[in-house]
């Protein structure tokens, strides 16, 4: 699934980087502490991949 807003993948990067052991979980807080509890690494990196030039900076409810 691609991301909908840059803050959604700008969480998945974070959960990401959390899921390869590059950065402490620990650290994670809110969205990407989720997406880092729920996601596989494949999931996370499709999200974190997304272009983010013609997204949002924050999805609208």
């Amino acid at each position: 699934m691609k991301a909908q807003s840059k803050a959604q993948q700008q969480a998945a990067g974070a959960a990401l980087s959390a899921k390869r052991g590059e950065t402490d979980p620990s650290d994670l807080q809110g969205a990407s502490r989720d997406m880092y509890d729920s996601m596989t690494e494949a999931e996370l990196d499709e999200m974190a991949s997304t272009s983010h030039d013609d997204l949002p900076d924050r999805q609208e409810s």
